[in-house]
């Protein structure tokens, strides 16, 4: 009896703690501003910064379907060396083997597809990708559905380079 009386708190304290750990692990990303069509954001993982823009299309295609949440990213990851990373995120999953197109007044980038992802094919093009869509007006992305659906997302790139500029400061 006594020790269930002297245990019983401990175990306590040992969830408590468990949780308040996973819950921090787990953080939120905090805005630090708006440019125009793009925000820029930023959180914490494994003790590291990560900041990146992130937008979303002005313009979805085919316009009957459900496509659900869409993103385009640029990712800064200085405690992993990775700079200006640009991300294609969709609410369903690419065709497995497929390929988005990013085409930015007439230059056009291939990206690999992954799941509901998708990231420049030749690592190489990402600075050249970024610079296009500093210098651009409007971005379209292409892509296909695992069901074989055709789908086209078009992007404002109205405050890019303001946002860019932003998460050039993420340390």
């Amino acid at each position: 009896m006594q020790f269930e009386k002297l245990i019983k708190p401990v175990l306590a304290g040992i969830v408590t703690c468990a949780l308040a750990a996973s819950v921090a692990v787990a953080q939120t990303p905090t805005k630090i501003s708006q440019f125009n069509a793009w925000g820029a954001y930023s959180y914490k993982d494994s003790g590291n910064r990560v900041c990146y823009v992130l937008s979303v299309p002005t313009k979805k295609e085919p316009a009957d379907r459900d496509h659900g949440d869409i993103f385009f990213l640029v990712s800064q990851k200085p405690g992993q060396n990775v700079s200006y990373e640009p991300q294609v995120e969709v609410g369903y999953p690419f065709k497995e083997g497929s390929n988005v197109i990013v085409d930015i007044d007439g230059k056009t980038f291939s990206m690999f597809t992954k799941g509901r992802n998708a990231w420049v094919e030749n690592a190489a093009q990402e600075p050249a990708l970024v610079r296009a869509m500093r210098a651009g007006r409007s971005m379209n992305v292409s892509g296909k559905s695992r069901r074989g659906t055709g789908t086209s997302y078009t992007y404002s790139l109205s405050g890019i380079t303001a946002a860019l500029k932003e998460i050039g400061k993420c340390k």
